[in-house]
């Protein structure tokens, strides 16, 4: 009789042991929303960025498109990236030496403030006439390249980010 009590014990102690084991390691969804509750192959498709821009416009989107959701990725090829955008401007030394001549340009123009900044990523987030974009620096073969990205990842276009361009060309190009 004590045998059996012992191998009872033994055996609801591993049963206890295995569900708390079960219960902690995540293995159910609990709280699982949205379209990750769905089945694999019930979720809806997942186009990339890329493959929904029209075709004249592919070439510019897929040079930018990583360049705030994936900052910290490598960037595309400092190249393309200025062949695509046509809104920036190259000013001639490193990057480093251009991103701090950039910084010192951004605080010198009235109504630019600065809400952050990444050496390494050579971007500065600022907000300049209602309009919040970052303006980027990037190496190229003739020095680095200054943009305007809005917060999409393409190219800012609009009036404001135009016209700080504007300024800060007329500040740091020879």
């Amino acid at each position: 009789m004590r045998q059996s009590v012992s191998a009872i014990r033994v055996l609801s102690f591993a049963i206890l042991a295995t569900a708390t084991l079960i219960g902690t390691t995540g293995c159910f969804k609990r709280g699982a929303k949205g379209d990750y509750a769905l089945a694999p192959d019930v979720r809806p498709l997942e186009v990339p960025p890329d493959l929904n821009v029209p075709a004249g416009q592919a070439a510019a989107t897929a040079a930018t498109s990583s360049s705030l959701a994936s900052q910290a990725a490598r960037p595309a090829p400092a190249s393309t990236q200025a062949a695509a955008n046509n809104a920036g401007f190259t000013v001639p030394g490193t990057k480093e030496e251009v991103f701090a001549k950039v910084g010192t340009a951004l605080e010198s123009v009235e109504g630019v403030k600065i809400a952050s900044k990444a050496q390494l990523l050579g971007s500065y987030d600022v907000a300049f006439e209602g309009s919040d974009f970052l303006v980027r620096v990037v190496a190229v073969d003739a020095g680095a390249y200054v943009s305007a990205v809005d917060p999409r990842g393409l190219p800012a276009t609009a009036a404001a980010p135009t016209k700080l361009l504007g300024e800060l060309k007329a500040k740091l190009a020879p």
